[in-house]
């Protein structure tokens, strides 16, 4: 699995749109250089990583964070937050 993560690590990228969509579900106000800091700090504290389909799903459960990311590309797609609502 560190393979894996660093290979997400070294090759992921972001479109303009990630940045206001990860904001938005996080409910976080960061710039766009935090929020790549924060993607990677998830990605190497990962607990666990899945491949499904076309996507990797990072999951943080520290910090309470979930991360799609394009298997073929490596562009992140969302994060999800993985707090119980209630």
């Amino acid at each position: 699995m560190k393979e894996l993560k660093l290979k997400i690590a070294k090759n992921i990228c972001y479109t303009k749109l990630v940045y206001i969509r990860i904001s938005k579900k996080l409910k976080i106000n960061l710039s766009n250089e935090s929020i790549e800091k924060l993607i990677k700090k998830t990605i190497f504290t990962s607990s666990k990583i899945e491949k499904k389909g076309k996507n990797y799903y990072v999951y943080n459960f520290d910090n309470q964070i979930r991360v799609t990311v394009n298997a073929n590309n490596f562009r992140v797609i969302t994060t999800d937050s993985l707090k119980t609502k209630k």
